[in-house]
């Protein structure tokens, strides 16, 4: 029995001891592979390693974060409204790693842990000007580098604040948990994130908190899946002391599935406005479901979009996306819109919309083949107010509703229309579509 337990106790002190020595290298491995997976999924960053400093229980390392992408230069410079907007800064990302399958020597600083696993981290970020300045960046990263090569880490910001040039940041306290794992690709994100303000004395952006939670998996097709709910407190802007706008809630749920190769997603968006100066507030409920679509054909048209880059020539695009395009209608997809209702000071504006496609020989597939596998349904209702000032503004409004595209019902004007067969009926009243036109 006292053998057992010596054995035992010499076999924890080499634990203890030797493993992290031994273990040291696997964990970096692992801190570097998830590094370069994150970047390489962005497509945009590239991860140097710098001034690596091993020992027996813990070590020392630096990463520089680098923005290496024209295409999205450009975009940024075209948001800035620069020409050139130069360089970009570099992120730096310090870390102190305690490995071991025990990360003893974590004890010794915040949030240390004895967790098994190849190691602990705690991580610092600053940021690299142009010009050589480095910018201290508040908060810390813990993490741990699981057996299975996972990093779980958590970034925890406490509040505060700092003045430059006249203009004031300050933050509330914020928590978020997200982990990455290159084996497998799957990524998870949660937390929130406390108030955020920034202002110069005559501008100022408030954002009252957000909170979110998210999990993404890759897929065989190109593009990941799974859920996503977001949260915001509120956000305003104000200038000289006016409020131009903002929101004061809004709420996602978004999820999206792959089955036997077809896509399927579920969104439902809640959003209320602030007040919109000489209109009001403004609501928007909607709950938009997409199912049956063909996955390796969403797979290809993204992969198209992203060789054709931002602002593409329309004609260029559709021959490139075109035979894609054409398999994904082919194969059937269903896109319905259960709830779209738009509240505004004048009432709320109601839309329910069904846009299927039947599956058809994606072969000999052809435009005017969608216009006869389609089958579409729209369920609308505008308040009378809504209708009266649009005629105001443009007279012309008011032959809808002689037409009987809108018809009044008490204090709203409706319609409901049914498309299929090339036959559409609105209000009961069949009109016709010329499908030569689209030949």
């Amino acid at each position: 029995m006292k053998k057992g337990i010596v054995v035992l106790l010499v076999v924890l002190a080499l634990v203890i001891l030797i493993s992290p020595g031994l273990i040291g290298r696997m964990a970096e491995k692992s801190v570097e592979e998830n590094l370069n997976w994150a970047a390489e999924e962005s497509g945009a960053l590239a991860v140097t390693s710098e001034n690596f400093s091993r020992g027996w229980f813990s070590s020392e390392g630096q990463h520089r974060v680098e923005i290496q992408n024209d295409k999205l230069q450009e975009a940024l410079g075209s948001m800035a409204q620069a020409q050139d907007i130069g360089p970009f800064p570099v992120l730096i990302i310090n870390t102190h790693l305690d490995h071991g399958l025990f990360a003893v020597s974590s004890l010794a600083r915040d949030n240390g842990s004895l967790t098994p696993g190849l190691g602990s981290a705690v991580s610092t970020l600053s940021v690299e000007l142009p010009d050589g300045e480095t910018v201290e960046l508040p908060g810390s990263i813990y993490s741990k580098v699981a057996l299975s090569g996972e990093l779980r880490s958590n970034y925890v910001l406490p509040a505060g604040s700092f003045e430059e040039d006249g203009g004031t940041v300050s933050w509330g306290e914020s928590d978020i948990d997200f982990s990455t794992n290159p084996s497998n690709g799957k990524v998870t994100a949660a937390g929130r994130i406390g108030k955020l303000s920034a202002g110069d004395g005559a501008d100022l952006l408030e954002i009252s908190g957000l909170t979110f939670d998210a999990n993404q998996v890759p897929t065989k097709y190109g593009f990941s899946t799974g859920d996503a709910k977001v949260e915001l407190g509120g956000l305003s802007v104000t200038s000289n002391g006016v409020q131009a706008g903002g929101i004061k809630s809004m709420k996602l749920d978004a999820s999206t599935t792959v089955k036997s190769g077809l896509l399927s997603g579920h969104t439902v968006l809640e959003l209320d406005s602030e007040a919109i100066p000489q209109f009001g507030e403004v609501s928007v409920v909607a709950d938009v479901s997409l199912s049956g679509a063909d996955a390796e054909a969403i797979g290809a048209l993204q992969q198209a979009l992203k060789t054709q880059g931002p602002n593409p020539n329309p004609h260029q695009m559709m021959a490139l996306v075109g035979d894609d395009l054409k398999q994904l209608l082919a194969t059937g997809v269903e896109l319905r819109f259960d709830q779209l209702d738009v509240v505004l000071p004048m009432g709320t504006v109601k839309t329910r919309l069904d846009f299927k496609v039947k599956e058809d020989d994606p072969a000999t597939f052809e435009w005017t083949s969608l216009l006869l596998a389609t089958e579409a349904s729209a369920d609308i209702s505008i308040p009378e107010g809504l209708i009266d000032m649009a005629t105001q503004m443009n007279p012309q409004m008011g032959a809808v509703v002689d037409m009987g595209v809108l018809q009044k019902n008490g204090d709203v004007y409706e319609m409901k229309a049914e498309y299929a067969k090339g036959l559409l009926t609105v209000n009961g009243a069949p009109m016709p579509i010329p499908l030569g036109m689209f030949q």
